[in-house]
């Protein structure tokens, strides 16, 4: 039996990949505010890495907020300590985990309308958010842990039965808000959640691969397109636009930052393709059926996600 410790596995990707993790007979062990280790007992996270097979990281404040001095002095501190304690705990490990994968974020590269933006030759953008992405990425390579694998994980938005983003997508599509955003134009990579953890599982069992790894669906689609598939899936025949202007200001109101759903990120998993992985849901209208419950026909079936196998 293989052991996994996910850090900050109380959230919707952590949720995930618990439930995935013990149904294909892995040990599962938790480092959190609550869980079999806590954040700030270093040597009780030591003892549960000890001789595990596989490290995820995924502690970190959502970005989903007002970028308030409190709100992003702790997305920083979120990312930046857990991130460093884990390299200690790991680092005093006799017999450290094999791999550490430690989550990133596709949002790391440049707003991008041009071109794809891949491991090899992305060009690295600017502002809080990459930033905030890049001292994480900093600080998880400064870790001292030469005897484990470590690779960022820059995951584009990943959506899924159940939470993620198209939450807030699909209530503004019922409310027939689901049109574009701003001109519509910018670009949206994308993961479901359920290839999200296939990848992991995909990249610990292929030890060739190294450095960073973007994960990101092959089909990249701009907002306006997103939209259209968001109402789509609702069953709903219009969506109003909101332009740039009225977005900064609901912004406000819905407490969360206009550069989430403005900013064009274009994101290709070169390194996942070129190693032969294999998306389960590589085009948007499928996760999106799945994520609504409903087949191409719009039948409602019962969801598989539960059954499937990495």
């Amino acid at each position: 039996m293989k052991t996994v410790v996910i850090a900050g596995a109380s959230g919707f990707i952590g949720t995930h990949f618990r439930s995935r993790l013990a149904g294909a007979g892995w040990r599962v062990r938790t480092v959190g505010r609550s869980g079999d280790a806590v954040w700030g007992d270093t040597s009780a996270i030591t003892g549960l890495l000890e001789g595990a097979d596989l490290l995820i990281n995924l502690a970190g404040k959502s970005v989903s907020c007002r970028y308030t001095p409190a709100n992003t002095a702790e997305i920083i501190r979120s990312r930046m300590e857990t991130t460093a304690e884990l390299g200690r705990a790991v680092a005093a490990c006799n017999r450290p985990p094999r791999d550490w994968f430690n989550a990133s974020t596709g949002t790391i590269y440049r707003d991008a309308r041009d071109r794809a933006q891949n491991e090899d030759d992305g060009e690295l953008g600017s502002g809080f958010s990459v930033d905030v992405a890049r001292g994480w990425e900093e600080t998880f390579a400064a870790a001292d842990t030469p005897q484990t694998r470590k690779i960022p994980l820059r995951i584009t938005i990943a959506m899924g039965p159940g939470g993620g983003v198209m939450r807030p997508f699909n209530n503004l599509a019922r409310l027939g808000l689901g049109g574009r955003m701003g001109d519509g134009q910018q670009k949206y990579s994308w993961i479901h959640v359920e290839d999200l953890f296939r990848a992991v599982v995909f990249l610990h069992e292929h030890r060739q691969i190294t450095g960073p790894v973007n994960i990101a669906a092959p089909e990249v689609v701009t907002n306006k397109e997103l939209m259209a598939a968001v109402r789509a899936a609702n069953r709903v025949p219009f969506g109003l636009p909101t332009p740039a202007w009225l977005l900064k200001i609901g912004a406000v109101v819905i407490r969360t930052e206009t550069e989430l759903v403005l900013k064009s990120r274009w994101v290709s998993s070169g390194k996942l393709q070129d190693a032969g992985f294999i998306w389960q849901y590589p085009d948007l209208a499928r996760a999106l059926a799945d994520i609504s419950g409903r087949n191409a026909a719009g039948t409602s079936v019962p969801r598989a996600s539960a059954r499937r196998h990495a």
